[in-house]
């Protein structure tokens, strides 16, 4: 129940976003702004507002650790692990800007491949990022329990609305912490930033919670801020469901993971960092197989 209630307030964020968005391309398409166009935006803005408020609650992990008959002990987090987060999460606290929370039917292993690989932001979120594109992998770096890889990423569209955020083209960072902790660093105007921190934390074979965190050091005015980034987020958690349900079926429980086969099958820059992963982790995780089909 919780779980359509949940799915019922992200359609019908979909769609005030949507009307808000098409309302106000249709108010400036005529190069002239009238009192009723404010009056119907401003009504839908505030509409949004208040179905962002009648969240459904949800009670999530990590509260109560899995049982040991639930989830392979090896899939929880262990203590280093979660200091390692804890301390970076900490440092960042005082530029923190939103959180979410959600829980995925979907196995951990599939969100974390998702995660790392660079070419689901020019396919997966097409729309949310309005065509983004990739141009070059500038810089790789291990480290003891992961990785951070650099990419060139470029706005080919001159009405890209990312452009509100940051230049034509800029270098984003994508670092794995640990198993379950991945930071996205998008380099904005000047000397901001907006990072993004997610956590994803298995509760069973079948399913995790998947927690996002977004800081950031923008003077813009706080609530406008969160309500975009809110929108923003909620979007591409949308786009990735579809995405996620192709990658469960690509999970084979039982198995476990041959590094020298998936090293020479994803050995593509685009998944280094997943291939990282593997390389520290995959004796002890379920098999993702890759598929050149997926991106």
């Amino acid at each position: 129940m919780v779980q359509l209630k949940q799915g019922i307030w992200l359609l019908g964020i979909s769609a005030w976003l949507f009307g808000l968005i098409d309302r106000a391309f249709a108010a400036f398409a005529d190069g002239y702004f009238s009192a009723t166009e404010c009056f119907t935006i401003l009504a839908i803005f505030l509409l949004l507002l208040s179905w962002l408020s009648l969240k459904p609650r949800m009670e999530l992990a990590p509260t109560v650790a899995p049982s040991s008959s639930d989830v392979a002990f090896s899939l929880q987090p262990v203590e280093q692990h979660l200091e390692v987060t804890k301390a970076r999460m900490d440092e960042l606290q005082a530029h923190h800007l939103i959180s979410q929370s959600y829980l995925l039917p979907y196995p951990y292993l599939a969100q974390i491949y998702h995660l790392l690989n660079l070419k689901h932001l020019e396919t997966i979120h097409s729309f949310s990022l309005n065509n983004l594109r990739i141009v070059r992998v500038s810089a790789l770096e291990k480290t003891d329990q992961g990785g951070t890889i650099k990419f060139e990423t470029t706005l080919d569209s001159p009405l890209n609305v990312l452009r509100i955020w940051r230049q034509r083209i800029a270098e984003v960072k994508l670092t794995l912490h640990t198993p379950h902790t991945v930071e996205l660093g998008i380099p904005v105007y000047g000397d901001k930033v907006i990072i993004v921190m997610f956590n994803a934390i298995p509760l069973s074979n079948t399913e995790h919670q998947f927690r996002v965190d977004i800081y950031g050091n923008l003077k813009w005015y706080k609530p406008l801020l969160k309500l975009l980034l809110h929108s923003a987020s909620i979007l591409t958690v949308i786009e990735d469901l579809p995405y996620l349900e192709a990658l469960t079926r690509k999970v084979q429980r039982l198995a476990q993971v041959d590094c020298d086969g998936l090293d020479k099958t994803i050995n593509h820059e685009m998944m280094w960092l997943f291939n990282r992963f593997v390389g520290l982790y995959g004796s002890s995780q379920p098999t993702l197989k890759a598929q050149p089909s997926v991106s």
